[in-house]
């Protein structure tokens, strides 16, 4: 049998704040971070939630924090965090028996459109000697690992939306092989550009919601037209139970288990009847030992997309038809922050599971014939005691991830 894995620490750089408290106050409070952004420059749809007063320089420890792409530099806010919150010290831990496993959609993509601009303007010279160190996916967790000094094990994962609840999954793997005593898991995308707008427009996917961005982003609700995109990090300390009570760390929550599943069957689309997402619930059920009648709330992937909240909506009122947990999704505060989205909205479970807590729903107002039936937490946070909490993470190929987190 494995051993219990806990969460001790989390940290978060989000559209709501550049830490975890300020994050769950901002989603509590129901209030979208989308804007109209000046920045995206071309495409037909210019809405975003942006990080707000990020300053690399006075918010990283790191010298010339300019070296790393956007997303590197969240990473690396959300990882100090979530290593003092864990009441660790990265300067006298074993550097060996600690891993890195980092998810991202897109790596540093704005340092790719920025050289890549320069090239076909001025030329070859003028490009930067970090393009590549920058840019390429693997080195977020690279770079985290060379700024603590693990030598442990330290990757990338990628699986679109899902890529940071991915990580988290691999990290429990490590921590049951025994190839770590401390694992730190997570995502970073900063995938607000001119090409990420673009495209996403070009597939329809985002909101065109100009006149009133902050209602932009509405999951499960009838008018939902599409996400809003948005950026951030989120980053998990896990430890084996019986490693974080020999030094006295005190768990926030536990990783009960875990799903993971590929639809097969549309390179952006979901199943049409949820197959995949169904399975990763069973899945991730089954590997806790737990039943549908024990799940107290439910973190949704919740996208404001038409066929992501129809499929999901209709997995769980399927799946859930003899009990009602709560659902939210975070996206209609902090938009969709694509591969960070999955690690961000486990830090939040946690979160939940830790102060007896779930936020809101933010811009949800009614549902349509395919969203009914479930009970979403709308216009305040709800009080609950939560023992058994899901996160669902779904990515464009097909991905589904779900996590299952308990009261320690």
């Amino acid at each position: 049998m494995n051993p219990a894995i806990v969460i001790t620490g989390t940290g978060l750089v989000t559209p709501g704040g550049t830490d975890t408290d300020t994050t769950w106050d901002s989603v509590c409070a129901g209030q979208s971070a989308a804007r109209r952004d000046l920045e995206l420059d071309g495409p037909p749809v210019h809405l975003s939630c942006r990080v707000p007063g990020f300053d690399p320089a006075a918010l990283l420890p790191t010298r010339q924090p300019w070296r790393y792409d956007r997303a590197t530099q969240f990473l690396f806010a959300a990882a100090y965090e979530a290593i003092h919150h864990a009441g660790l010290d990265h300067r006298t831990w074993d550097t060996s028996r600690v891993a890195v496993v980092i998810g991202t959609a897109a790596g540093g993509i704005a340092t790719l459109e920025t050289q890549h601009r320069k090239l076909l303007s001025t030329g070859p010279g003028t490009l930067s000697p970090l393009t590549l160190t920058a840019y390429l996916p693997n080195m977020a967790a690279a770079h985290l690992a060379l700024e603590l000094g693990v030598t442990g094990p330290a990757f990338h994962t990628s699986s679109a939306c899902a890529s940071g609840a991915t990580a988290i999954i691999t990290a429990v793997l490590l921590l049951h092989a025994g190839q770590c005593d401390i694992a730190l898991a997570g995502g970073t995308d900063a995938m607000i550009t001119p090409l990420c707008a673009a495209a996403f427009t070009k597939m329809g996917a985002l909101s065109t919601n100009h006149d009133e961005p902050s209602a932009a982003s509405r999951p499960f609700d009838k008018d939902r037209d599409g996400f809003v995109l948005a950026e951030g990090a989120g980053l998990l300390v896990l430890e084996r139970a019986a490693h974080a009570q020999a030094r006295r760390a005190r768990p926030l929550a536990v990783l009960a288990g875990h799903g993971a599943t590929s639809d097969a069957h549309h390179p952006t689309a979901p199943h049409p009847e949820g197959r995949g997402l169904r399975s990763a619930l069973t899945q991730a059920l089954n590997s806790s030992s737990a039943s549908t009648g024990d799940v107290d709330h439910i973190n949704a992937h919740g996208t404001s997309t038409r066929l992501n909240d129809q499929v999901e909506a209709g997995a769980i009122r399927d799946l859930f038809s003899h009990t009602t947990p709560s659902v939210t999704s975070v996206k209609g505060v902090l938009g969709h922050t694509m591969g960070a989205a999955g690690a961000i909205e486990a830090a939040l479970t946690v979160t939940s599971i830790d102060r007896g807590a779930a936020p809101p729903t933010a811009n949800f107002s009614q549902p349509d014939r395919t969203t009914a039936g479930l009970d979403i937490i709308t216009k305040s946070p709800r009080r609950q005691a939560i023992h058994l909490a899901l996160s669902h993470s779904l990515g464009f190929g097909g991905h589904n991830t779900v996590l299952a987190f308990a009261r320690p």
